[in-house]
């Protein structure tokens, strides 16, 4: 089935209000996400789920809960874990709140010379999340410090 196919107006008609196709949106986003998550665990354990372990000491332990911030909001993600915790995902990574579509946003309304509470105040009006202005101050001198090297 191609897009074309599978995004036709019908599709679209299931959709009573924005609402509605936002929530879509977001699960979409989130089991994306998901979906990513698993196949970095796979390629860092080396053998796909249900397969025989090239190491026997490490495999596949479960998953933890973790909320991110994103461009469509809070989700909750499953993050699959390895017994040894050695995996360190890319897409979301560990000790991380944000999405990279995130600090991108925040990124852009620095560089377009929003200060740190007004881009806190713009993602909380916008996105209904706080960020505070630390985090922001945080990341904003992550990338001043690479962009001054």
């Amino acid at each position: 089935m191609t897009k074309e196919e599978l995004l036709n107006s019908e599709f679209f008609k299931q959709f009573k209000n924005s609402e509605d196709f936002n929530d879509f949106i977001s699960e979409l986003y989130k089991r994306g996400v998901e979906s990513m998550l698993e196949g970095e665990l796979e390629a860092h354990l080396g053998y796909s789920k249900n397969s025989p372990r090239p190491d026997p000491n490490n495999a596949r332990n479960g998953y933890g809960k973790k909320k991110i911030k994103t461009e469509q909001g809070e989700l909750d993600i499953k993050v699959p874990r390895d017994r040894k915790s050695k995996f360190e995902p890319q897409i979301v990574p560990k000790r991380s709140r944000l999405s990279k579509g995130i600090e991108s946003l925040i990124i852009s309304l620095y560089a377009k010379g929003m200060s740190n509470s007004d881009i806190e105040e713009q993602l909380h009006e916008i996105y209904g999340f706080n960020v505070s202005t630390s985090t922001i101050s945080i990341i904003t001198d992550k990338i001043t410090g690479d962009i001054i090297a």
